[in-house]
C-alpha cells in the first residue's frame, strides 16, 4: 500500500506541475495578445494599465479587449456627467455657470450613450458604426469646452479638463484597437 500511495502522490505532483506549466503558457499567450493590441494604439501605457486592471482581459480576444476599454470609457463619461450634475447644484448663484454645467453634464451623458451603442456595433462586427460612436463620444467633451468659451467670465475647471483629456485618450485607445482589426 505504501508503493501505491507514493505512485499516486508522484502522479498528482506531475499533473499539478503540468497544469501549472500550461497555465503559465496560456497567461503568456494572453499577455502577448494584450501587448500586441496595445502596441497598435497611440497610448500604449494607458492601454496596458487599463487592460491589466481587468482580469477578464487575459481570456479576451481583440473584440473583448476593445469592449473592456469601451467599458472604462463609459465609466469615465458617466462619472463625469454625475460630477458635473453635482457641480450644477453647488453653483446656485450663477445662472450662466448652471446653464453651462448642465449642458456639459448632458454632453457627457450623450458620450456615455454613444459608447453603449458602440458595444452593440462591436458585437455585431459593424466596425464602421463602432468607430463612429467612439469618435462621437470623444467629441462630446469638445462641445462642453466650447460652451465655457461662450461665457468668457467662466473658467474651464482644471478637473473637467483632466476628465476631458482622459476620455479623449481612452477613446483613442479603442479606435486604435478597432483599426488593428483590419476591417477597412
Amino acid at each position: 500500500m505504501g508503493s501505491s500511495s507514493t505512485t499516486t502522490s508522484a502522479t498528482f505532483s506531475l499533473v499539478m506541475l503540468f497544469l501549472l506549466l500550461q497555465h503559465d503558457h496560456f497567461a503568456t499567450a494572453d499577455t502577448s495578445l494584450i501587448q500586441k493590441t496595445c502596441k497598435a494604439t497611440k497610448y500604449y501605457a494607458l492601454c496596458m494599465s487599463s487592460l491589466k486592471s481587468n482580469p477578464t482581459s487575459l481570456t479576451a480576444d481583440g473584440k473583448g479587449l476593445a469592449a473592456i476599454i469601451v467599458g472604462i470609457a463609459t465609466a469615465n463619461a458617466t462619472a463625469t456627467s454625475s460630477y458635473l450634475s453635482s457641480q450644477v447644484l453647488s453653483s446656485a448663484n450663477d445662472a450662466n455657470a448652471k446653464k453651462v454645467l448642465k449642458e456639459c453634464a448632458d454632453k457627457y451623458g450623450y458620450a456615455g450613450e454613444a459608447l453603449q451603442g458602440s458595444l452593440q456595433d462591436l458585437a455585431a462586427e459593424s466596425y464602421d458604426y463602432t468607430y463612429m460612436h467612439i469618435t462621437a463620444a470623444a467629441d462630446y467633451p469638445n462641445a462642453c469646452h466650447n460652451a465655457f468659451r461662450r461665457f468668457p467670465a467662466l473658467v474651464y475647471p482644471p478637473e473637467l479638463a483632466r476628465r476631458e483629456e482622459a476620455l479623449r485618450r481612452i477613446c483613442s485607445v479603442v479606435l486604435g484597437i478597432i483599426d488593428s482589426f483590419g476591417w477597412d
